[in-house]
Formats: C-alpha cells, structure tokens, sequence
C-alpha cells in the first residue's frame, strides 16, 4: 500500500480548453493601443509606466502617451528627464484645473519616470506650496529644457497650441504676456523696462494676427532678450536639473 496518497489529475482539457477561456474581444486592440503608445513614449521604466497607463484607461483619464516619438532636444545631455513631449503629457493631465495638488503633480511625475530631484528643483524655484499654479509650473518646466528665455516661450508655444503639427504654433497673446512676464519678473537680471520693450515691440503684428502669436513673431528679439544659460538666474537654476536631462 502506497504510503502517499496522490490524486488522480483531470483531463488536461478540462480546466484548459478554449471554449473554458473568455478572451474580451478588445483586448488584441488594447494590446496593440498599449504597444504603440509603449514605443512613441519610450519610457523609463516600463513596468511603472504600464501600470500608470492601464490605470488611467481603466479610469477614463489622459493617458500618459506621447503625440509622437521625439528626438532629444539641443540642450539636453542625456535623455533621462523632461522633454517637450512629456511636459504636453503633463500638461494634458493637469490643465483642466487653474490649479493641481503638489501630491498629483507628484503622482503624475512618478508616472513618467521622471526623476524626483528634477521635480524638487522646479517646485522650489517656483516657491510652489500644496496648491501649483499649472500654467506657472508649465512655464518653469519649459525653462527647464534650457536655452534664453526667447527660447522658453518657443516651448511654451509649441505646448500650448491648438496648431496641428508642423505648424505656426501660435497662441493668444494674453497667454505670452502673462507667462513671459512671469518668467522676466522670476529672473533677477530681466528688468521692467526691458519686459516692455519687448512686448510693445510685439503689439503691432499680433494685432494683424488677431490676437495670436506664434514663435517666429518673437525669436528674432534674442538680442533684446540677452538672457542666456550663463547670465541668467532663472535658466541657470531651471539648468541645474539639467543634470537629470
């Protein structure tokens, strides 16, 4: 007599056969959605990046997906921290409020594998408290990808239009105003009378343009705009996360 007991084994297709497994009929599409975004967003970390898009889609939220796949910038030495292409994926996640909670600007960050000390360097250059001005912070992480602060509101333009691809960029003025005198005001060697010139400078083809401005307006006032890595304070701190880029 066998001193273990050992029980008889069902069928193999018992438990295994197809008509036994329920396969949503979704699910290739989700697997094919979920592999194009994996391959146009590159990120870091794919399993924390899994988990985070199969949660918003589970929930109906912006998807943490690039628009495209997208080259690193001039200015960026490494390609390890933010980029256009995911400051738009914040940007898409965070804007419907005026405002968003530091702990879900943190949610999102951690979402994108973006590193936290990158995030710490821009939320204390903005002196943020719990509740972020989204636009603000936007305006910083532009900063951020570095060059003078003419360069800034290109990134600031090609994030925030409604544009297609390609195209002019343009955004409505009040938007510039408000955000590139933010960043003038934040930027210690960028003065009053300077940040006029520059904008009454503008005024007349904006006006042409209704209301709207686009990049190629505004680039070739570099030169007033003698703000650059080196001299500026502002895009010299925002370029200290460069090191994370």
């Amino acid at each position: 007599m066998s001193l273990f007991y050992i029980p008889a084994m069902p069928p193999p297709d018992t438990f295994y056969c197809h008509q036994q497994i329920d396969i949503p009929p979704q699910l290739p599409d989700i697997l094919k959605n979920f592999t194009k975004a994996a391959i146009r967003t590159q990120p870091k970390d794919l399993l924390l990046w899994s988990a985070s898009y199969f949660s918003a889609l589970s929930k109906g939220e912006v998807l943490p997906v690039k628009d495209r796949l997208e080259m690193n910038v001039a200015t960026q030495k490494t390609d390890t921290g933010l980029t256009p292409g995911l400051l738009k994926i914040l940007h898409k996640q965070l804007s419907p409020s005026e405002t968003c909670s530091k702990d879900d600007l943190q949610k999102k960050w951690r979402s994108l594998c973006l590193p936290a000390e990158q995030l710490q360097t821009l939320l204390s250059l903005g002196s943020f408290s719990s509740e972020i001005n989204w636009m603000e912070f936007l305006a910083l992480g532009c900063s951020a990808l570095g060059g003078t602060l003419m360069s800034t509101m290109k990134f600031v333009c090609e994030i925030l239009t409604e544009d297609e691809e390609g195209g002019a960029a343009k955004i409505p003025f009040n938007t510039f105003v408000k955000l590139y005198t933010y960043l003038a005001h934040l930027d210690g060697d960028v003065n009053q009378g300077r940040i006029d010139i520059v904008l009454n400078s503008l005024q007349e083809r904006v006006e042409l343009q209704g209301g709207m401005i686009k990049p190629q307006d505004f680039m070739c006032l570099d030169a007033l705009d003698s703000t650059s890595p080196d001299s500026s304070n502002l895009h010299g701190e925002a370029s200290g996360a460069e090191k994370y880029r």
